[in-house]
Parts: C-alpha cells; sequence; structure tokens
C-alpha cells in the first residue's frame, strides 16, 4: 500500500495511463502495489526464476540482457522511469520461467504489483491493459531493430553510431570496452580491435573506462555506411 501523497503524486505524473483511470481504480491501484528502492548493480531478475512481481519503474534504469553459451551478453532493452518489462509481464501471464538476466544499472525506485493484480486488472482495466499492450508493441519493435543490426550492419557502423547516441561527460563516453560489447552483441576483443582503428584514424581517443570524440562527422560518415 502507498499513501504517501508525495509518492502517489509522483507515480501518478509518471504513468499516465493511471490519469485515464477513474478515481476507483486509482484507490485499488494505490491499495495494492507497493514502493521499493534498489542500488546501482543489484541483480533483479536471474533465468529461469519466476517472476514474483512487475515493478513499474518510477526512477533509475534497468538492463535486461541475455548470456550465451559462449559467455557472450547482448542487451535485449533498458527500462527507464515509467517503463516496466515486458518479459516479466509475459511470464506472469503465462506462468513461465523467466527468460534472461536484469540488473539495476542506476539505484531503481520502482511501484510493486502483484502477478494476480497484473492479470486481473488486464481484464478488467482498459487504461492498464493499453498500458502493456503499448510496452509489447515498442519492446517488439527494439528487440526486432537489434536483430536486424546484428544481422545487416558491419560491427564498426553499428559502433559508430552507438558512440554518436551515448552522452558525454566533459566531452568523453564513460564506457567501457566490455560494456560496449555486450550492449552491441560482440565480443570485447573485436571491440577494441575497431576502436583503436578509430583512434589510429583519429576519429576517437582511448581513455581508461571512457572514449573520447574527436570527429564527430567522419564518424557519422562511417556511422552510415
Amino acid at each position: 500500500m502507498i499513501t504517501d501523497s508525495s509518492a502517489t503524486g509522483r507515480i501518478l505524473r509518471q504513468f499516465s495511463f493511471l490519469q485515464q483511470t477513474d478515481d476507483s481504480f486509482q484507490r485499488r491501484f494505490f491499495h495494492s502495489v507497493s514502493l521499493i528502492t534498489l542500488p546501482a548493480g543489484q541483480p533483479i531478475c536471474q533465468q529461469g526464476s519466476q517472476c514474483s512481481h512487475l515493478a513499474l519503474v518510477t526512477s533509475g534504469k534497468a538492463r535486461v540482457y541475455k548470456i550465451g553459451e559462449n559467455g557472450r551478453e547482448i542487451t535485449l532493452y533498458r527500462i527507464g522511469p515509467g517503463e516496466s518489462c515486458i518479459l516479466t509481464a509475459s511470464c506472469i501471464v503465462n506462468g513461465s520461467p523467466f527468460p534472461a538476466f536484469a540488473v539495476s544499472e542506476e539505484s531503481i525506485e520502482a511501484v510493486l504489483v502483484s502477478p494476480s493484480d497484473v492479470v486481473r486488472w488486464s481484464d478488467e482495466e482498459a487504461g492498464w491493459r493499453n498500458y502493456l499492450f503499448s510496452l509489447v508493441s515498442n519492446r517488439l519493435s527494439e528487440v526486432i531493430g537489434i536483430i536486424e543490426e546484428i544481422a545487416f550492419r558491419r560491427v564498426d557502423t553499428r559502433l559508430a553510431s552507438y558512440l554518436l547516441l551515448r552522452p558525454a561527460v566533459d566531452g568523453r563516453i564513460e564506457l567501457t570496452h566490455q560494456a560496449i560489447a555486450s550492449d552491441l552483441g560482440t565480443s570485447r576483443e573485436v571491440i577494441s580491435r575497431i576502436l583503436k582503428d578509430l583512434e589510429q584514424r583519429q576519429l576517437i581517443r582511448i581513455h581508461r573506462g571512457a572514449i573520447e570524440i574527436l570527429d564527430r562527422d567522419l564518424l557519422t560518415v562511417l556511422s552510415t555506411q
């Protein structure tokens, strides 16, 4: 149960579907859910585990990923404020185990919805049902995009696009080679080799745990090849 007015107001602003429901459902919602916080780096779900709740993220970010038999990781998607995990929702509806891994990349605050409420509200409340359907639609497009990237684009062009989209702090993108490899679904050795080539071409400069873009125009050209 969430009774704190500042928390309920923050959740109402974050999740627009709640604003579209009547007062009766909002009262049931806040009476049934709970609010949790997790530190950065906290494992959330393990592959093969049963999903005990559906988390609606109000702040922070989580990463959902798969690990191959060779130990290589690939990021499926990230969950940010106003979002939830479609794999968790699917596991709850189907009664199946979680097929991936999830970890908090930043400290997270989230609303927890029980499996029984996930199912019941999907039958009874159009706003909740539409929220879940929109999550499925958006995530499916993301995952299809990842498959297309891996299947049809060279790793160097994908890496160039990836770097151009990352936020910089004091001109540097704070990323390890392993983190990039996990996001792009390739090996750290491949990423390190391409980054070294880009540095020799003076498109970037490699720092410990960070990358600095030196020539954004040429990197943009590479990203379109």
